[in-house]
């Protein structure tokens, strides 16, 4: 399996290189860094100063040279009625959108006995582990250690693994 990482604005190297070391270490996939890109023209909410997260995923999916793609952008993104989301993938799609912008804070409640940077590095490597878990297909998982659980909050993603639980590994392998 080949995946594509989007940048789309400005996403620092370091991003891109922890986004990169979470796949390859969790799918054993090639990964390469696509062109930087620019936001999506419409993807802009003024009544929510947010951006739509599936405007992401469309230009992820249509412009990404892989298998599997992924954006990776600084920006705050929603999803329908959510406040907001980490990600964003549909099952079995070929795009997928993480956002960094909630990723880097511990107000509610995130890891506090790490440096802030290998909180932040661990939270980029399970997020696009998990949004790409879900257009191999997979939903997501009750075991509240395995990365497909869903982690609504930076606490609940600090709980989780890098790692795929056993049932989900086999469900990709």
């Amino acid at each position: 399996m080949h995946v594509d990482i989007v940048p789309i604005g400005d996403v620092p190297p370091a991003v891109k290189r922890e986004a990169s070391s979470g796949l390859r270490a969790v799918y054993d996939c090639d990964v390469t860094v696509h062109s930087a890109q620019e936001i999506p023209e419409g993807a802009y909410d003024p009544s929510r100063g947010q951006y739509r997260a599936e405007e992401f995923i469309e230009l992820a999916g249509r412009i990404g040279d892989g298998d599997k793609n992924i954006a990776i952008t600084p920006k705050d993104l929603f999803y329908r009625r959510r406040n907001y989301v980490f990600g964003l993938a549909y099952l079995d799609g070929n795009g997928s959108v993480i956002s960094t912008y909630r990723l880097q804070t511990s107000s509610d409640g995130g890891i506090a006995s790490k440096p802030a940077s290998e909180v932040f590095s661990d939270r980029v490597r399970k997020e696009v582990v998990h949004e790409i878990g879900h257009t191999l297909g997979l939903e997501h998982c009750d075991n509240n250690r395995c990365v497909m659980n869903f982690s609504p909050t930076v606490r609940e993603v600090d709980m989780k693994e890098q790692n795929l639980c056993g049932t989900c590994s086999r469900l990709v392998h």
